[in-house]
């Protein structure tokens, strides 16, 4: 066996996460859709960025008998004479990885690149550079400058899209070598572990690189962990895990109530403990004294991408090409429902906000789950729109933020896991609503459908059902919101 760049990464996330891939690979989930969007989607900058490198010789592969072969391909180009290789694949002894790009210096000398769609440098790109420079200096090379390829944040999108201006490199030779000896350890052990026949300890505690969520719901496949175990509690952390296991807490009902966590995560356990709901009438009923009719409940659905589409956009900014609009005129008022949904391929932000400015009025609340959201949204939207600025600030100077009751804590349900997500409270409070049923049950999904339809024109033939999908998903997000306004309403 070798041991790849993934491998080691996967690794370093868990040991347990690289024996499974190596040994039993069914036990890991398939790569989903929303999560292979996120990869096209870096590949797509990658073949971009390559673009800094005037003159290059690329290799990578398509099939595993092209990866296998291409050492021997990347030699090739070496002996040739070729300056700056791209994809090129090195092994030395048990070890191998593929480089994004290599620039010879002199014949021993190299410059190291590696290129990522995020907006920074993490900690996870020094240990990925650290292998591939392990892997090299065995063959005798000398790494000299190491950096990092990444999207330039502050970019704005204005006509045709400069390489230069869309990108930013950082040197990160220092903090690459200073993980020299970690690395070797690290590969050591990596290797130990991908050889052995013994599954490694599957615990979270072993959790890296900001893997604990992705593990945790591997792990419950693992093992049975049951209902209202210490791995549901709100934003769990590996040190506190640590702590709790060393106490032998494995339920959240065993966490003494001296117990140091975070106030949210109090609650989460308060309400456990008291087996019911606890909730503050005295605050919701204040909440809503201060919504003032028609109310008017809604949701965007936003598009994004590291290269953006259209002028005026940032990477991976939201831009809303979709909404859903209930209104209530009165209290025990009729329910009126608008929706607008952009199917052209060009920029939405205009026609959008001349169509939810009819329909919006002059006076009344606006109600948002997570209200930020909408206002940068809206904020957004004023810049394609400025002779609307004042109508702008006049939208959300009336926005109110409907996950307010939960999020402070006026309405705590150990069902909601601590969050104050929608997707966590509607279930609870309204059964009989869900997106169980739904082709696309969640915002990433919707973002990934409608651009791959509507922007890069592809699944036309499923078009009108993806369309109806979309209408039916976001009016769904509205409907849930006056629904559990109704249910607050009838507390009091």
């Amino acid at each position: 066996m070798q041991l790849s760049k993934s491998d080691y990464m996967l690794f370093l996330k868990h040991p347990a996460w690289l024996w499974l891939k190596k040994h039993d690979k069914n036990k890991l989930p398939p790569v989903d859709a929303n999560t292979q969007a996120i990869f096209d989607a870096g590949h797509t900058f990658e073949n971009m960025a390559e673009q800094l490198f005037t003159t290059h010789h690329k290799l990578g592969f398509n099939n595993y008998d092209e990866y296998l072969s291409l050492p021997h391909k990347t030699l090739e180009a070496i002996s040739d004479g070729h300056k700056t290789i791209l994809q090129g694949r090195f092994e030395a002894e048990s070890i191998t990885c593929i480089c994004d790009v290599i620039e010879f210096v002199d014949t021993k000398t190299i410059d190291l690149y590696e290129i990522k769609s995020s907006t920074k440098v993490k900690i996870e790109h020094y240990y990925d550079l650290s292998f591939q420079k392990t892997v090299l200096e065995k063959l005798g090379y000398i790494v000299r400058n190491i950096s990092v390829i990444h999207v330039n944040n502050k970019f704005i999108k204005n006509g045709p899209i400069k390489i230069e201006e869309l990108t930013t490199i950082t040197d990160v030779t220092e903090e690459v070598k200073k993980l020299s000896h970690t690395t070797d350890g690290y590969i050591k052990k990596a290797l130990e572990v991908m050889k052995s026949l013994k599954r490694p300890d599957i615990s979270p505690i072993y959790c890296r690189l900001g893997s604990l969520n992705e593990w945790i719901a591997i792990y419950k496949t693992l093992t049975d962990v049951g209902e209202n175990s210490i791995y549901d509690l709100y934003l769990i952390n590996v040190p506190l895990i640590s702590k709790l296991l060393s106490s032998n807490v494995n339920k959240l009902i065993e966490i003494p109530d001296n117990f140091q966590l975070q106030e949210k995560q109090k609650r989460q356990l308060q309400a456990l403990k008291a087996q019911k709901p606890i909730i503050d009438l005295t605050k919701i009923q204040k909440y809503l004294s201060n919504l003032e009719y028609p109310l008017y409940f809604l949701d965007y659905e936003t598009l994004a991408s590291v290269i953006p589409y259209f002028d005026g956009l940032k990477p991976y900014q939201q831009l809303p090409f979709q909404y859903s609009l209930h209104i209530i005129d009165k209290p025990n008022g009729k329910l009126k429902h608008y929706e607008y949904l952009h199917q052209t391929n060009d920029n939405p932000a205009v026609p959008l906000l001349n169509s939810l400015i009819d329909q919006i009025g002059t006076h009344g609340t606006i109600l948002t789950w997570n209200m930020s959201f909408e206002k940068k949204c809206n904020i957004l939207l004023g810049k394609y729109n400025p002779d609307y600025n004042k109508v702008i600030d006049n939208i959300n100077s009336r926005i109110d933020d409907l996950m307010i009751p939960f999020s402070e804590g006026y309405y705590i349900d150990s069902r909601f896991r601590g969050s104050a997500s929608l997707k966590n409270v509607l279930p609870v409070l309204i059964p009989s609503l869900s997106y169980k049923d739904l082709t696309i049950s969640e915002g990433g999904s919707a973002q990934r459908v409608w651009m791959e339809i509507i922007l890069e024109n592809k699944k036309i033939n499923q078009k009108e059902q993806i369309l109806q999908d979309l209408l039916t998903y976001c009016k769904l997000d509205t409907l849930a919101m006056v629904e559990i306004h109704k249910y607050l309403v009838n507390l009091i």
